[in-house]
């Protein structure tokens, strides 16, 4: 089997990941998973699609992050793994879909506004 290669987003974060046949290494930028993420909730969350799957041991994954904080990282990683190993076998896209592990999610912070100390909040309005 040939690297297949897929990228996932979610806030700031990218994930550009590279699936080849092994035996369930995850290296993100150089480290390795328990490393890079210590939370085993983000591993969880990384390991979803494979878990859900059963191909957890199968395969070798390479990462490239970048931007973004822990959390949004590991849910573009998420992203990423299941869009790769739906390149890899076309049939999983729908158990993986019916988990939301498909779906893009696009919210993102929104801008701070001229004249207001936040996006949403306003400074205190006084009429004299």
């Amino acid at each position: 089997m040939e690297v297949i290669n897929a990228l996932g987003r979610r806030k700031a974060a990218i994930a550009r990941v590279y699936v080849s046949e092994g035996a369930g290494k995850i290296t993100i930028n150089g480290r390795d998973l328990e490393v890079y993420f210590p939370s085993s909730i983000l591993q969880y969350v990384v390991k979803q699609p494979l878990n859900k799957l059963g191909v957890a041991e199968k395969y070798d994954i390479r990462v490239n992050l970048d931007g973004g904080g822990f959390k949004g990282q590991a849910e573009a990683l998420r992203l990423a793994i299941a869009r790769a190993l739906v390149k890899i076998n076309p049939e999983d896209k729908a158990a993986l879909r019916a988990e939301g592990f498909m779906t893009r999610d696009a919210r993102v912070v929104e801008r701070k506004k001229p004249g207001q100390p936040k996006a949403r909040k306003h400074f205190q309005f006084s009429k004299r």
